[in-house]
């Protein structure tokens, strides 16, 4: 007879004793176990000691955290969080220096634990470790240790950031700045500094105040990945900290100071492979960098404005007039409408008009004047080979310039803060000082072209435009490494191939309405079903790594979930970093019968995302995430690492319960299989002949078998 389901068997130790295998009843209080626990052993004062796991984190066991518990884990008999708080803090400030070391380093492992550290910051134990900084008599491992304890018992929330003091302040600075510092000790100085600065208004202007762009920047030159991975991760918070008035003289110093250059030749073309957090906080300066240009991209042009006007009479002025042609100014005053309309304005009376949307607004004149300026060969090509023709299809240059620009600030997400979690950044865009304008004149140059393949007039505008957009975006997926191999991709991509992917791609997910055809595909629709069924299923067995729900910090992120191979048990641990390959059962010290599992809820239902803030950048993370339910009222969170993980992870868990698999990606594959098997079965029957005598037996139709890449 299995035993009631709030009672677990366990195991727990004690030093130098044998292990006592107890069952623990989940509705007796905590205090009346531990007392039992004491006894079998013959220890007195059972208050003083409390139950951690013995395994991973090793985390203190509460009433509120006990329903974790399960069959067949491993505790340990230790002392209470307030003793050990206690202890600690007695330790830490003895004279002996090898007892205060060993207390440290003790203090930066339990400093995690967020029962123990409520107890160490109610003894003010934050306060004690933040003189032993300023003091500045700590040094290598002793220094190391303590800034570790005093980041994990700040990343508890616990108390505020702002009661951290200046001069507190000027010795983490002090360490940033230091051309000579342990590598241990760099790298928790610039996460503190980090955490101060995103977590305090006041404090971000002290942190200005102390750092200079300049060091940072050198952080950026050293071989260790980590390290340049904290000093950028300073950078934006930095940047995205500034007032707005102050971002534009930031970009300026960190474009002095060449740091695009930098992390192109130190980063993006280095020779290590770039990790997941290194990808993001790239990702995170690029929108930051881009961010930049919302200004001018939300600024209306003023008619009546005269340098405005100049802008576009200059544009006016190279397309027709030449370097050397001073009379042309003047014999041309009476015709500056016609050359406005020949320049493809909407209102060639008053081309202003144009640049009064917003989005756009004055960023497309801005990328028209840049355009005209730096590539004037170009641009006087496009607007003369296009004002010279008569047969009704020539591009409007001035009216593609301002669309152009608005499509590809949507493309970029110009004005939107960074997502949490994503790693899309763009290494092209590393690889010119002027890469936005750069970018522009490459799709404009582009749909110059599009507009001519497709043979268009003023009337298919808006479908020029559709396919443009869809060059550029099928182009940026496959992430060209400069902007000379975005050239090459979207020559790869003229009208007729878009047009072939588009036929290829609608012909893959077409759906036949004959009643043959319909009747064929409900017989093959349930093995499909099964097939893809089977996939993510084997997909769950393989496992996946997932990103620690809310954790903002570098170390310790990341854990591990995977299915058993006969579907009965998920395994999940916590990892020291992304794995490189499969991660073995052995290793995940926790794991859930799929017989507990109640459900799987996604997005706003799921537990970790109604405690989170609905901030711009937590958008992507609701749409990757998702939770399991299961047994007595536990949960399990997720975050996917992105879209295709999600949807394998949702359908295979939807699958393993025997419920209905719904994303888009099943759908797609459903589509994709079914019309791929019909092909092969329609031809099969298309290359039967048809004898004269009575047919022979027609051959067993094909079955497509479906494999996936994983790589």
């Amino acid at each position: 007879m299995p035993p009631p389901a709030d009672v677990v068997k366990v195991a727990i130790e004690w030093p130098g004793a044998n292990a006592q295998l107890i069952e623990i009843d989940q509705k007796r209080p905590l205090a009346s176990i531990i007392r039992e626990v004491c006894d079998g052993w013959s220890l007195s004062g059972a208050e003083q000691f409390a139950l951690r796991y013995a395994d991973g984190p090793q985390l203190y066991i509460t009433e509120q955290s006990r329903g974790d518990i399960k069959n067949g884990t491993i505790l340990r008999l230790a002392i209470s969080p307030a003793r050990a708080a206690r202890q600690l803090l007695e330790r830490i400030q003895s004279h002996g220096i090898d007892a205060r070391l060993e207390a440290l380093k003790e203090l930066a492992k339990l400093s995690a634990d967020p029962t123990f550290a409520a107890e160490f910051i109610n003894m003010e134990g934050i306060g004690t470790l933040a003189r032993l900084v300023e003091s500045g008599t700590h040094f290598g491992e002793m220094l190391a240790f303590t800034l570790t304890a005093f980041l994990e018992l700040m990343d508890h929330s616990i108390v505020s950031w702002d009661l951290i003091s200046l001069s507190f302040i000027k010795q983490i600075a002090g360490y940033v700045n230091q051309p000579m510092v342990d590598v241990s000790i760099l790298q928790r100085s610039l996460a503190i500094l980090e955490s101060m600065v995103l977590n305090s208004h006041s404090l971000y202007h002290r942190v200005a105040q102390e750092i200079t762009v300049g060091q940072l920047i050198g952080h950026l030159q050293v071989s260790n990945q980590e390290i340049q991975t904290y000093a950028i991760a300073l950078i934006n918070a930095l940047f995205l900290k500034a007032p707005e008035d102050r971002r534009q003289e930031m970009a300026s110093t960190l474009a002095q100071k060449h740091l695009r250059s930098i992390i192109l030749n130190h980063i993006v073309r280095g020779n290590r492979p770039i990790k997941a957090e290194m990808a993001h906080q790239l990702y995170v300066l690029q929108v930051l960098t881009f961010n930049l240009l919302e200004e001018r991209m939300m600024t209306k042009m003023d008619p009546n404005d005269q340098t405005q006007r100049d802008v576009i009479f200059e544009l006016r002025r190279i397309a027709f007039d030449g370097e050397n042609d001073p009379t042309g100014t003047e014999k041309r005053k009476a015709l500056y409408a016609k050359d406005y309309k020949m320049l493809g304005f909407m209102n060639h009376l008053n081309p202003a008009m144009d640049f009064t949307q917003t989005p756009p607004g004055m960023l497309a004149l801005d990328n028209m004047l840049y355009l005209a300026k730096v590539h004037q060969d170009t641009y006087i090509r496009i607007v003369l080979e296009n004002s010279s023709r008569e047969d009704k299809h020539e591009c409007p240059f001035g009216r593609c310039a301002i669309e152009l620009t608005r499509v590809l600030c949507e493309i970029l997400q110009v004005g939107e803060l960074p997502n949490e979690g994503c790693n899309d950044y763009h290494p092209m865009f590393f690889t010119h000082d002027r890469a936005w304008e750069e970018f522009f004149c490459v799709c404009i140059q582009l749909l110059n072209k599009t507009w001519k393949e497709m043979r268009a007039t003023a009337e298919d505008f808006n479908k020029v435009m559709q396919v443009a957009r869809e060059q550029i975006t099928r182009a940026l997926a496959m992430k060209p490494s400069s902007l000379d191999q975005l050239k090459n991709k979207l020559r790869g991509l003229s009208y007729s191939e878009i047009l072939r992917l588009r036929q290829s791609e609608r012909m893959s997910q077409d759906d036949f309405q004959s009643p043959p055809i319909i009747e064929l595909r409900e017989r093959i629709q349930p093995e499909i079903l099964e097939l893809i069924k089977q996939q993510r299923l084997n997909r769950l067995c393989e496992g996946s790594c997932f990103r620690k729900v809310g954790n903002r910090r570098r170390q310790e992120k990341f854990w591990f979930c995977r299915l058993s191979l006969n579907h009965k048990v998920l395994h999940y641990g916590d990892l020291d970093e992304s794995p490189q390959g499969e991660v073995p059962l052995e290793m995940l010290s926790d794991k859930i019968p799929v017989c507990d599992i109640k459900s799987v809820v996604t997005g706003k239902d799921c537990p970790h995302m109604k405690e989170k803030s609905a901030l711009k950048q937590n958008k992507e993370v609701l749409e990757l995430a998702f939770s399991v339910l299961y047994d007595p009222d536990e949960t399990l969170n997720f975050v996917a690492p992105n879209k295709y993980e999600y949807c394998v992870w949702t359908d295979g868990l939807c699958a393993l319960l025997g419920r209905e698999m719904g994303s888009d990606l099943t759908r797609s594959d459903l589509d994709t299989l079914i019309s791929m098997e019909m092909k092969l079965r329609l031809l099969d029957l298309e290359n039967i002949a048809i004898p004269e005598a009575p047919p022979p037996v027609p051959k067993e139709p094909s079955s497509y078998n479906f494999t996936y890449n994983y790589s």
